[in-house]
């Protein structure tokens, strides 16, 4: 691959994971609007509201372009920029290589990097039906491993090593990025692992 392709290569992989995490964000900020302590539609109507107000922003910024096309140049050099950080790989961020690497007593070699994974999401799921990548990922940076990574980050690792991830899985009745019960179960239906707490997510 030439410098140009890797660098257009590396600025669609990062243009891609910063839609993933703005759609992300933006369903699970409409959907904090909903009322628990109302039913029907009153409850949905604060979804209903921030919706209308995305709507109206989405128009007002597009009469602004229409008027002043040349203010594109500035969120366009943001989002590139953007892109370019978020589209780093391993071999360009050393740091990021080892630390996820887990001890010799927490998981015997030879270990299934995909079956490590599902017991690290099943453990942070518990009993639940689906678990956020946001949780996981919160799991992990407490337990003092993937520093400054992203929730994109660690979805294009998941879908790496064949663990399917989900736009809409709704925990809490907050709907965003995350993985299902009923998908990790799907990756080995003839055993199931048991979580261990400390698993850690192997790179």
């Amino acid at each position: 691959m030439t410098p140009l392709q890797h660098a257009a290569a590396r600025l669609c992989t990062g243009s891609h994971a910063l839609s993933a995490q703005l759609w992300d964000a933006t369903a699970a900020w409409i959907a904090r609007g909903r009322r628990d302590d109302l039913t029907g539609w009153r409850a949905a109507l604060g979804c209903c509201v921030r919706t209308a107000g995305l709507g109206v922003s989405l128009y007002l910024t597009h009469r602004i372009v229409r008027a002043a096309p040349w203010l594109m140049w500035i969120p366009a050099a943001l989002w590139t920029l953007a892109a370019w950080r978020a589209g780093r790989d391993d071999e360009e961020d050393p740091e990021a290589v080892d630390d996820e690497v887990p001890d010799s007593g927490e998981q015997p070699p030879g270990t299934d990097p995909r079956d490590a994974a599902r017991t690290l999401l099943l453990t942070v799921m518990g009993p639940g039906s689906g678990v956020h990548l946001r949780a996981v990922l919160q799991h992990l940076q407490q337990q003092g491993h993937w520093e400054g990574r992203t929730v994109p980050e660690l979805r294009a690792h998941l879908e790496a090593l064949g663990v399917p991830t989900e736009p809409r899985v709704k925990v809490d009745r907050v709907p965003t990025r995350g993985v299902t019960r009923a998908a990790l179960l799907s990756l080995s239906p003839e055993r199931e692992a048991d979580p261990a707490p400390n698993q850690r997510l192997p790179a």
